[in-house]
């Protein structure tokens, strides 16, 4: 397994990500990006990365693919810093695995990989936020050394804070 950043040599098994995912609500926030024209994608998505051209309440993230078998099978994407608005909700990693390879442990090794990008930028407190109801995501913060640190209503969802 490697962690990489988005290739176009991935078109085809990105498209077969998103179709997997179907409706179910996506995170990281690039999971959103239109990918239509896949050159446009990756150029957004090297912006954020080199902290360019972002929107009003964004600040500099990078996105990375988990590659297995040279197929995606997870994604996640790593916030620089935080502003006040993130570190309220959202905090420094969103992440997904790819729905037919859950449970496989995929999830810890990503969160534990993104932890690491963090440290090596200098980040002495990492911020990891998780829906209350998503007991998989949380466990998974847990296993990765996370410590509860709060609960907060995030426009009637209850986000629940952990640190590492």
């Amino acid at each position: 397994m490697q962690l990489i950043t988005p290739s176009i040599e991935y078109v085809e098994s990105y498209d077969k990500y998103i179709q997997e995912l179907g409706s179910e609500e996506r995170y990281p926030f690039p999971l959103d990006f239109d990918y239509s024209n896949f050159k446009t994608y990756l150029s957004k998505v090297d912006s954020f990365a080199k902290a360019k051209n972002l929107p009003e309440g964004y600040v500099q993230s990078s996105t990375f693919w988990l590659i297995k078998d040279y197929e995606i099978v997870g994604i996640t994407n790593i916030r620089h810093r935080l502003n006040k608005d993130i570190e309220y909700s959202g905090g420094h990693i969103g992440l997904s695995i790819k729905p037919s390879v859950r449970g496989e442990g995929l999830g810890k090794k990503l969160m534990s990989m993104s932890i690491d990008f963090l440290k090596g930028l200098g980040v002495k407190t990492v911020h990891i936020h998780c829906h209350k109801s998503n007991s998989k995501s949380s466990s998974t913060i847990k296993a990765c050394n996370g410590v509860f640190h709060s609960e907060v209503d995030d426009h009637g969802h209850i986000i629940e804070r952990y640190i590492v």
